[in-house]
């Protein structure tokens, strides 16, 4: 008689090869991912990391997302929130620049070690 072995237990009980997320590393990594999930945050946040020095005032942001400057501030707020920029007041105007590393956390807490 032949003998069928469980190959799916073994699967079943394959032990981790590295630390899963915590509660508060998975909120705070959808709580990012969600601010990534617009199309318009995301051109906002690669026309503030292409340029110079990784920083943009919000009068250049406008025009290449075709959106008010209420609707842009709604979004730069969005990523500010979600610890992808940090802003600084120049006179009337307001720069939003790329915090170093933001991206880099997402990116480690997605790919396997």
């Amino acid at each position: 008689m032949l003998e069928v072995t469980d190959v799916s237990a073994a699967a079943c009980c394959a032990p981790l090869v590295r630390e899963p997320l915590t509660a508060g590393e998975a909120e705070q990594l959808a709580t990012s991912m969600k601010a990534l999930a617009d199309p318009t945050r995301l051109r906002l946040l690669s026309i503030v990391a292409a340029s110079e020095n990784a920083e943009a005032c919000v009068c250049d942001l406008i025009e290449p997302v075709g959106l008010s400057q209420p609707t842009v501030s709604h979004h730069l707020k969005v990523l500010m929130t979600a610890g992808f920029l940090e802003r600084s007041k120049r006179g009337t105007w307001a720069y939003y620049k790329l915090v170093p590393g933001a991206l880099d956390r997402i990116s480690q807490l997605l790919v396997a070690s």
